[in-house]
């Protein structure tokens, strides 16, 4: 296996080079080889990216009250938001899985990915410190905890939105995300609020959720006119 990519990907050299294998060994492989795979590890990581995540907050976001702080905690931490960075890292290029995990030579599967970034926190805790887990953990994710931060004091401008146009009877109500652009570290969205397949309002943001919110509120203050 070549380490000196993934490595540098990650922005960390091992010391041990099997912590680093074992992190990226799925249980597809292990299974069948007879080896350990990165469920242990990933256990281990779940509580450290928690752990650090909830720090930094703590320490540089003075304004989010305690029940802000865990719902931004709750959107950063969550699969989707893993999935992005083992994506952003080239992860699938360097994963050991069984083949049925692996389409045109890829693994596709977003649990499988997510929990890999798991490992991979654990398995630089164990091959150093805490500290250089956590220098991994901000640097991977201190912008998406500042877009969520941003957002979490919004007033929910979907659920207004729904009160308003079920007033009268039921209505279906969607969103569409219509363009993205820009990197994956960077994308920004648009998207469209539809009432039973009549377009109200579009809006834009750096993240789904916010360009739907924006959205909702355009809806509402065209409807306030």
């Amino acid at each position: 296996m070549q380490f000196e990519k993934i490595e540098e990907n990650i922005g960390y050299t091992f010391k041990d080079k099997n912590l680093l294998k074992n992190a990226l060994t799925h249980t597809s492989y292990a299974n069948v080889h007879g080896v350990e795979s990165n469920e242990k590890l990933e256990y281990l990581g779940d509580s450290i990216l928690e752990f650090v995540t909830s720090k930094y907050l703590y320490n540089n976001y003075k304004n989010l009250k305690e029940g802000e702080m865990t719902k931004v905690r709750a959107t950063v931490v969550c699969e989707q938001s893993l999935y992005e960075v083992a994506k952003r890292l080239d992860f699938s290029e360097f994963l050991i899985t069984g083949k049925g995990e692996r389409s045109s030579g890829e693994v596709r599967n977003k649990a499988i990915l997510a929990d890999s970034v798991e490992a991979v926190i654990a398995a630089i805790f164990l091959d150093s410190n805490i500290e250089n887990a956590e220098k991994f953990i901000v640097e991977n994710l201190k912008d998406s905890i500042e877009i969520e931060s941003k957002h979490v004091g919004i007033k929910d401008y979907k659920t207004v939105l729904q009160e308003k146009l079920q007033e009268h009877g039921n209505v279906k109500i969607e969103y569409e995300i219509i363009s993205e652009k820009g990197p994956d570290h960077d994308k920004y969205f648009v998207a469209q609020v539809l009432c039973d397949n009549k377009i109200l309002a579009k809006g834009s943001g750096k993240s789904k959720k916010y360009a739907e919110m924006q959205a909702a509120k355009a809806a509402l203050e065209d409807m306030n006119k």
